[in-house]
């Protein structure tokens, strides 16, 4: 279901920075404002999908409206795909050195960054996925501490972390702007049918 244009969503999220990224990367190609709320959900368990639904449906319910909500996933291919989507207590408690350390025992430090971005509609209406992965290896950290576990995150053909790369290099890559991106043209298609189909008619 499409939101009538015009419309704003709530980004569920505290975090500015996070914020300032995604509207960033949407650029004026997204038709809708998007608005910031901090909203505190539950932490489900599960696979990032069905971690991703259940928080987008709770707080669709709470905003009782429009939402979109993201979630990130840090998943290290000698862990069997762990951290995953508990990547931020892992961080949280080992900082970036603490994710390097985690595979010293291994000679595989490859991984992948997934970001999913759930929206809905409001109350009781289906959720929609948006998912972007950028493939990479775990280094030792380097570049700035201010963005979560970007400065250990080497993306693939880059010589640089996350945290080096200038923000409109790492925007053009990253997996969240590629779930981002997914989901722009979700929305600019869904708004272009009306007209679409008016010019068909005119032929």
């Amino acid at each position: 279901m499409a939101v009538p244009v015009g419309r704003s969503v709530v980004f569920v999220t505290g975090n500015a920075k996070k914020l300032e990224e995604v509207i960033q990367i949407l650029g004026d190609k997204f038709p809708y404002k998007l608005i910031s709320k901090k909203i505190d959900l539950p932490e489900y368990q599960g696979e990032p999908d069905d971690i991703s639904i259940q928080k987008c449906k709770e707080a669709a319910k709470l905003v009782d409206g429009p939402v979109i909500v993201e979630d990130t996933c840090l998943c290290f291919k000698a862990l069997g795909g762990l951290p995953g989507p508990y990547i931020k207590w892992f961080l949280d408690k080992l900082k970036p050195e603490g994710l390097n350390k985690l595979l010293a025992g291994f000679e595989d430090k490859s991984a992948w960054a997934l970001c999913t971005f759930a929206f809905c509609a409001g109350k009781d209406e289906p959720v929609q996925l948006f998912r972007g992965k950028t493939e990479g290896r775990i280094v030792e950290p380097r570049g700035p501490r201010d963005f979560g576990w970007d400065p250990c995150f080497q993306p693939d053909g880059f010589d640089k972390t996350y945290a080096e790369l200038p923000k409109e290099v790492k925007n053009t890559i990253s997996h969240r702007y590629r779930a981002l991106a997914a989901m722009s043209e979700h929305f600019s298609q869904l708004n272009d049918t009306p007209d679409t189909k008016r010019t068909k008619h005119g032929d």
